[in-house]
C-alpha cells in the first residue's frame, strides 16, 4: 500500500511541474528572453510556454514571435499576451483580438495591442487610429 501511495504522490509531483498556466510578469524585474531588456510595460508583455512547461517572458509580442520562430528555441506549446486594458494580465494569444499601428507604441516597436474581447478592441480602434489584425497574421508576419 505504501508503494502505491508513493507512486501516486510521485506522479502528482511530476505532473504539477509542467503547467500550462502563465506566470505573472514581474514588471521592472523580469527580462525579455529575446532582447534582454527589462520588462516594464504591463500592456505589452508576453509569455511562451514550451511543450515541457518552461516559461519564456517577453516585453513585446514581436519579441515572442521572433523567439518562437528562431532556430535556437524548443517547440512552443502555448502563447500568452498581456491584455491592453488590464495592466499585466495575460490572456491566450490565439483567443485575443488585435490592433496594430496607429498611435500604439510598444517597447520593441511591434506596435500591437491585444484585447480579451472584440468589443474592447473596437472601442480602442478609433482612439488609437489602429487597424484590426489576427494572431495568425501576427505570427506569420515573421519568417
Amino acid at each position: 500500500m505504501k508503494r502505491v501511495i508513493f507512486i501516486l504522490f510521485t506522479l502528482f509531483v511530476l505532473s504539477s511541474c509542467s503547467s500550462n498556466e502563465p506566470k505573472p510578469l514581474k514588471l521592472n524585474s523580469d527580462s525579455c528572453d529575446n532582447c534582454k531588456m527589462t520588462i516594464s510595460n504591463g500592456k505589452f508583455g508576453a509569455e511562451l510556454i514550451t511543450e515541457k512547461g518552461r516559461i519564456y517572458k517577453f516585453d513585446d509580442i514581436h519579441c515572442m514571435v521572433k523567439f518562437a520562430k528562431s532556430e535556437a528555441t524548443v517547440p512552443a506549446k502555448l502563447f500568452y499576451i498581456n491584455d491592453y486594458t488590464q495592466d499585466n494580465t495575460l490572456i491566450p494569444a490565439e483567443k485575443a483580438f488585435y490592433l496594430k499601428g496607429g498611435t500604439i507604441s510598444s517597447p520593441m516597436r511591434g506596435n500591437t495591442a491585444a484585447f480579451s474581447t472584440q468589443k474592447e478592441a473596437e472601442q480602442y480602434k478609433t482612439k488609437l487610429n489602429a487597424t484590426s489584425s489576427t494572431w495568425d497574421e501576427i505570427y506569420n508576419s515573421f519568417e
